[in-house]
């Protein structure tokens, strides 16, 4: 499996996990079905839009990337998504792609131009099946919005020659200094890592024209094999009814959702109760809802006692659902089935639902009740005194004395609830 990653030139937003969500469910559904899983994301982490960053914030590329870089790797931890096998970075790899390029030029795919090194479109077999396209029914046109600038508006840049925008930025070849283009970097680095031949290439719908178009033509240029013999495309985001821009102040990242106290996890839920082929919308409002179903669900696993089994007659529906085209909405509907089934006893609920969540990734076998101290508690007890006598001053004082050790309180119409912060 090859994942296309992220490009480390800005924090990721939420609507980029969408995409690392569905990765990390597929291949928690084959490792459930006893595949052995060999998985692989690549790190864009030199690109026109990294160069640019880079040169404007007057940082060297490396140290640019490498904050976006471990602040991407820190994400992937708070969503429980398991850290593929290889995260092959670009600029470690740009010997791999100028072999590639190579092989495209002696085949007579690829040109060299004045700016750089291109492929010809023309001389691809099949060009544009992926995205149901042909050079015939208006792709010229598409082809022409590309972002990079080259005399022929059909071709696409393998390998862009160094300019003074670049800085530092390039690295000796056989047909002229400079940088890689985006879509020979994955064609290099995924190839190198599972075969001119894999089974399963992920990405977001809007990576199927022209990056991943691009990808087979290029690659399958160079092999003569079919390069993938599997893709799956996750569907677009929206906020609030509308596209994520940052004019529209609506891009926000896993560190906007913890501001409001929305767990990753929860937000991790969300994406799950929505099919990965759907359109989804982004609201406070619905991912307020994960939260609360999400506490609720950890409050009733670490309710079950432990000890049960795994319902055979639950697990044979779920596996059903979730090996057709990983339809966790229906999948998620069946757990809480599960919760009120009266039927079956709570143990055997727990460990069928711990079960169900080697594929949610939810993390809830690591759930554990918080053991608050007696004394932490009495303080509580006594603010919860001094604000039946209305004696504001000395509730606001036990309420900060018990967030000076370590905890937090929040009053509920059950009466006050103490967590660790």
């Amino acid at each position: 499996m090859y994942h296309c990653g992220p490009t480390v030139y800005d924090y990721a937003h939420i609507g980029n996990f969408r995409s690392y969500i569905l990765a990390d469910t597929l291949r928690r559904v084959f490792e459930h079905s006893g595949f052995s899983v060999r998985q692989v994301m690549n790190i864009t982490d030199v690109d026109d839009k990294t160069i640019k960053r880079s040169r404007d914030e007057g940082v060297g590329l490396s140290d640019f990337t490498a904050k976006y870089e471990s602040s991407f790797l820190e994400d992937l931890y708070a969503l429980n998504i398991k850290k593929p096998l290889e995260m092959p970075k670009a600029t470690e790899s740009v010997s791999l792609m100028i072999a590639l390029i190579e092989t495209l030029l002696e085949k007579g795919v690829a040109y060299k131009a004045k700016d750089g090194i291109y492929f010809s479109i023309d001389k691809a077999r099949s060009y544009g099946e992926l995205a149901k396209i042909s050079l015939g029914s208006g792709a010229r046109e598409r082809i022409k919005n590309d972002e990079y600038d080259k005399e022929n508006p059909q071709d696409f840049a393998l390998w862009k020659f160094h300019t003074e925008n670049d800085g530092l930025v390039g690295w000796e070849a056989p047909f002229g200094k400079g940088r890689p283009g985006w879509h020979i970097e994955c064609s290099a680095m995924s190839m190198n890592a599972l075969g001119e031949t894999f089974d399963i290439h992920t990405g977001g719908v809007d990576l199927i024209f022209p990056h991943h178009t691009n990808e087979i033509a290029q690659s399958e240029s160079a092999t003569g094999k079919k390069f993938v013999n599997m893709w799956l495309h996750n569907n677009h985001m929206l906020v609030d009814g509308e596209k994520m821009s940052k004019s529209l102040g609506n891009t926000y990242t896993l560190a906007d959702l913890e501001k409001k106290n929305i767990d990753p996890l929860a937000y991790r839920y969300w994406l799950l109760s929505a099919h990965y082929r759907t359109l989804s919308n982004f609201t406070w409002e619905a991912v307020a809802g994960a939260q609360n179903a999400f506490e609720k669900l950890k409050s009733l696993v670490m309710e079950f006692p432990k000890g049960g089994k795994v319902d055979l007659a639950y697990k044979a529906e779920f596996d059903s659902f979730i090996n057709d085209d990983l339809d966790t909405p229906k999948a998620l509907a069946l757990m809480w089935e599960l919760v009120h089934d009266q039927e079956v006893l709570p143990a055997d609920k727990k460990t069928t639902i711990l079960m169900f969540d080697e594929i949610f990734g939810l993390n809830l076998k690591n759930i554990h009740r918080q053991e608050i101290p007696a004394d932490i508690t009495a303080l509580a007890q006594k603010r919860e005194t001094a604000r039946e006598a209305k004696n504001w001053h000395l509730a606001d004082e036990l309420r900060r004395n018990i967030e000076a050790r370590g905890y937090e309180l929040k009053d509920t119409e059950n009466g006050p609830k103490i967590t660790t912060k």
